[in-house]
């Protein structure tokens, strides 16, 4: 009997262990496997302005044609620390878009790579591939969080007119950042809506048929209350339909990790995957 009372409370770690390991492969298993991934950002803009609005025709048959969040939020103000979040798990202290930034930690770039899968970035107006310049005409660096990444060679660092246009040859995942024209930082909803519809338009008619995803989301409002933002997944293994959890940036990459199982970068360990939109 003395034995047994030792046992027990080792046996009840033992159960404790085996049902979170089985919560947390259940979580993963609830999540698709795509071929690709493509995440697009824009600008500045707030979910009323977005969804529903006669100028975003394009963005807005993507909202009925997939996912639409209607409780996503950004994590802070300015532009430059929500990119951060959303690839690295973190602002890093980061509180406003100043640039040059170098930081040493794992990112969702290098832990695709560390687990023998691909990533680039391909940015708008980029003047030359690698380059560490903070602007140059429109492109700006403090959209491209991978180029503050120490541990990612210049390499995934890559003008958007090296976007493949045979789909089977992008990496498992891209992030598109147009330039301050087309994300509407600069330009208008009308002008950004239009270069999507033109440029992702055609990846996404190939996803349909090759298991891959577009998601778009923005950096943050147009700093109304709440920083409200839309979000929008669209691919084969979406369902189609306005979601109302509260998300945030930290959500979105939680997700992506699950995809791929990768580990869980800074504040997305707190996070929930996304789980309640998938066919």
């Amino acid at each position: 009997m003395h034995t047994l009372r030792k046992q027990i409370p080792c046996l009840i770690l033992v159960a404790l262990s085996l049902a979170l390991g089985a919560a947390g492969q259940s979580a993963t298993a609830s999540v698709p496997v795509p071929a690709h991934v493509v995440v697009v950002i824009e600008e500045n803009h707030g979910y009323s302005q977005i969804i529903g609005s006669p100028d975003a025709p394009y963005i807005n048959t993507l909202a009925d044609e997939g996912a639409s969040f209607t409780d996503s939020h950004a994590i802070t103000h300015p532009s430059q620390p929500n990119y951060l979040a959303l690839f690295s798990g973190s602002t890093h202290g980061v509180t406003s878009d100043s640039c040059p930034h170098t930081f040493s930690t794992a990112n969702l770039g290098s832990e695709l790579i560390a687990s023998k899968r691909t990533f680039t970035g391909f940015s708008e107006g980029l003047p030359a591939p690698g380059s560490g310049v903070c602007t140059s005409g429109e492109y700006a660096r403090k959209h491209v969080p991978w180029t503050d990444f120490s541990d990612l060679a210049s390499s995934v660092n890559r003008p958007f007119t090296a976007f493949p246009t045979d789909f089977n040859e992008l990496p498992t995942v891209s992030w598109v950042i147009p330039d301050l024209v087309h994300d509407m930082h600069s330009g208008t909803i009308q002008e950004a809506d239009s270069w999507l519809q033109t440029h992702l338009a055609p990846y996404l008619a190939w996803a349909r048929d090759n298991n891959s995803l577009l998601i778009i989301t923005w950096d943050e409002n147009n700093d109304a209350p709440g920083n409200q933002i839309p979000t929008i997944f669209v691919g084969p293994m979406v369902r189609p339909g306005k979601y109302s959890q509260d998300i945030t940036h930290y959500n979105v990459l939680r997700t992506v990790e699950a995809m791929y199982g990768l580990g869980h970068l800074g504040n997305s360990a707190s996070a929930t995957p996304i789980t309640d939109v998938w066919q």
